[in-house]
């Protein structure tokens, strides 16, 4: 691989940015889609995502967890193992494509329905395998600014492209096929930032350990990957198409939001696995905590103001017609919290080669989260179906840290006491502030700050951090000095 690996911090950097700046253009996406859509076409719209999300991680299938897992290992070859993993990707991608409309056809009976499934999922799938290859490549390269470069080109392709078809005043088929065709432009780019770093030869020999656990990686992801699709899915069964339209909306924001954590999670992952195959691990399990601990702060920062702003945000950027679903975003937004936690826990069991523990809470999540759907908004309608949002993160969640060896460690330091304190936030300004939601959340962003203070392990680790980060950025700009100087 080219060039010299970057740190954590430095990684962390990289793609928070690039993220932030890719879920702003995402969220104006969704905003400018909801505002041009009514709600029927737009419920139609995120039933067909939730089938062409599941369908493009069956063009993974969990290969790139295991790709990341094989080259850590000390001697790999990467040019091996990235080539081996182009062939299956390929030949997954036409076995996806096979069964998954076959199943589209079976289960529904909407003709608009499989039109725009058509459109959107061809080029959105193709999209998402290319861009995915890239990104696993640039993990595992430990050179995230890569990755940040596809996911920035991905969002602005997507926010040009569909105010071109706004512009054209395009049907909403065409507007579906022109959102999966943003993805597929970016997929493009995402080969040629690979094929700028690395020579890929198809014709060599194929690296048989991507098939060791491959099963299970298999379910974990696949799992992963439907848990947040599941909502319109089932919801297109009990509700109305405008209902599910509705919900969506209010879905769509904190799911685009949980992209921030995820920056921090594809950032830590490689090292985790990097110590544990080293058998260091005491820092395995610090690292883990205060992953926790950063994607916790995270996580809770995003939902203090469409916890006590969901009014006012819907509002502001979708107007009184999407006004039903203010009040599902306020209770959807708190999965924001539970999901950025758990996901860190559930990279910490995934280093440790215990992926069957994760697939096994992930499936009961599945399986509970589809229970839930169902009954409660058969029972009290839409609400119902937020609060089967937040439950879901809720049971993943207490079932990774159940399954971890270093679980009561980890509850002691991490869990237990930010569950604590940002529950006994709410409450107070929830029973104090109640008429006052911006001074709320003034006053909420001031008390988590304060925890960034409090906790003194978690301030001395950022740092350090912070420190590495400043000390390769002066190296980097003291070669480019002499570099030029010399030029001179």
């Amino acid at each position: 691989m080219k060039g010299k690996k970057n740190s954590i911090g430095l990684n962390v950097l990289h793609m928070f940015y690039s993220t932030a700046l890719s879920s702003v253009l995402n969220a104006i996406a969704l905003i400018v889609l909801a505002n041009y859509l009514n709600s029927k076409d737009y419920g139609i719209l995120s039933v067909a995502l939730a089938f062409a999300m599941i369908m493009s991680y069956f063009t993974d299938s969990g290969l790139s967890e295991i790709v990341l897992r094989e080259g850590s290992r000390k001697n790999s070859n990467i040019e091996v193992i990235l080539s081996s993993y182009i062939k299956l990707r390929t030949i997954l991608l036409v076995v996806t494509f096979g069964i998954g409309f076959i199943i589209i056809h079976l289960t529904t009976q909407s003709s608009e329905l499989i039109n725009m499934a058509y459109y959107l999922i061809i080029p959105m799938v193709l999209g998402v395998a290319m861009q995915s290859i890239g990104t696993t490549y640039f993990k595992l390269s430990e050179k995230m600014q890569y990755s940040g470069y596809i996911k920035m080109c991905s969002s602005s392709c997507l926010i040009i492209i569909i105010l071109i078809g706004i512009l054209l005043n395009l049907n909403s088929l065409l507007i579906a096929f022109m959102y999966g065709f943003a993805y597929f432009l970016a997929g493009l780019f995402s080969v040629f930032l690979i094929l700028k770093e690395i020579k890929v030869s198809l014709s060599s020999p194929f690296h048989k350990e991507l098939f060791s656990q491959f099963w299970s990686f298999l379910l974990s992801g696949l799992l992963f990957v439907t848990l947040p699709q599941i909502g319109p899915l089932v919801l297109e069964k009990t509700l109305t198409l405008s209902e599910v339209g509705f919900f969506a909306v209010a879905y769509r924001i904190p799911q685009a939001l949980t992209q921030l954590p995820l920056v921090i999670a594809a950032a830590f992952i490689p090292v985790l696995f990097r110590q544990f195959n080293s058998n260091q691990m005491i820092k395995h399990r610090d690292l883990n905590i205060l992953q926790i601990k950063v994607m916790g702060i995270i996580g809770m920062g995003m939902a203090i103001p469409f916890y006590y702003m969901s009014d006012t945000i819907i509002g502001i950027i979708l107007g009184e017609d999407w006004v039903m679903a203010a009040t599902l975003l306020k209770v959807l937004s708190l999965m924001l919290v539970f999901q950025s936690m758990s996901i860190a826990l559930a990279d910490g069991l995934t280093s440790m080669g215990k992926q069957n523990n994760r697939t096994v809470v992930q499936a009961m999540a599945l399986l509970c989260g589809i229970i839930l759907y169902f009954y409660l908004s058969n029972r009290i309608g839409i609400i119902g179906a937020s609060y089967s949002g937040v439950l879901i993160e809720v049971i993943a969640l207490g079932g990774f840290w159940l399954l971890n060896p270093h679980k009561w460690e980890i509850a002691k330091r991490a869990l237990l006491p930010y569950m604590l304190y940002f529950g006994s936030s709410i409450f107070l300004l929830n029973y104090l502030l109640n008429r006052y939601p911006l001074i709320s959340v003034v006053i909420h962003f001031i008390l988590l700050m304060l925890l960034l203070l409090i906790d003194k392990e978690l301030n001395r680790n950022l740092q350090e951090k912070l420190k590495r980060v400043e000390q390769v950025y002066k190296k980097k700009h003291v070669r480019t000095s002499k570099e030029v100087g010399g030029g001179l």
